[in-house]
């Protein structure tokens, strides 16, 4: 785990309170995707993104709930998960900028990703290009939501 993302652990931990909106946590995450995707991909992407952060940023996710009838429920994230729509260009945009910025996790979805068939092929595809030659169909984001919000601001929500 790199400094920054222990960072953003210790943020987390301070971070998760019961009973407070998302819109008061310090946090902030968001998945902007290419609207011009159709739905599976949109969906493939921000699922594989979402297992992403959760790899990397356990805290994102909440406890297990148990509902009255004693049937488990796993954690949900308890901060939310902003899903914004975005063309293809203002993704790698952003992407850029967040990866310019201290403090932040970037995860993205390349079209590499969703093309190859095993993780070996993928990894040979993306080891092989430069990554101004990368098409990206989704870049994941979570870190300071003031930093989040310089980056995402206007941006509407996926329709």
């Amino acid at each position: 785990m790199t400094t920054e993302h222990q960072e953003l652990q210790a943020i987390l931990a301070a971070d998760v309170r019961d009973g407070a909106g998302t819109r008061t946590a310090k946090l902030k995450w968001v998945i902007v995707v290419d609207q011009a995707l159709g739905p599976g991909l949109v969906a493939n992407a921000t699922a594989c993104l979402g297992a992403a952060v959760a790899a990397v940023l356990p805290g994102m996710v909440g406890a297990e709930v148990t509902d009255a009838s004693r049937q488990p429920h796993p954690g949900l994230p308890w901060s939310g998960c902003s899903i914004l729509a975005a063309d293809a260009a203002k993704v790698r945009e952003i992407r850029a900028k967040a990866m310019t910025k201290d403090g932040l996790f970037v995860a993205d979805m390349s079209k590499h990703a969703q093309a190859s068939r095993d993780y070996t092929e993928y990894r040979a595809a993306v080891e092989g290009s430069e990554e101004d030659a990368l098409s990206y169909y989704a870049v994941s984001l979570v870190g300071p939501r003031n930093k989040i919000g310089k980056l995402v601001g206007g941006l509407p929500l996926l329709r």
